[in-house]
């Protein structure tokens, strides 16, 4: 079967994996849709206030 060491290899593994898809999955869900809308709503704040400032 298993020796110790080599069940502690396992276990770092699959944590190791557990986590990166976890943060993968934060990544993909929630900081990059925040990061595309603040900055799409920044653009078009500083375009209406450039429009506003030519008129």
């Amino acid at each position: 079967m298993f020796e110790f060491d080599q069940y502690l290899g396992f276990l770092a593994f699959l944590s190791i994996l557990t986590i990166g898809f976890w943060l993968m999955i934060f990544l993909l869900t929630f900081v990059i849709p925040y990061w595309l809308f603040g900055a799409a709503k920044e653009r078009f704040d500083e375009w209406r206030a450039e429009k506003k400032q030519n008129e």
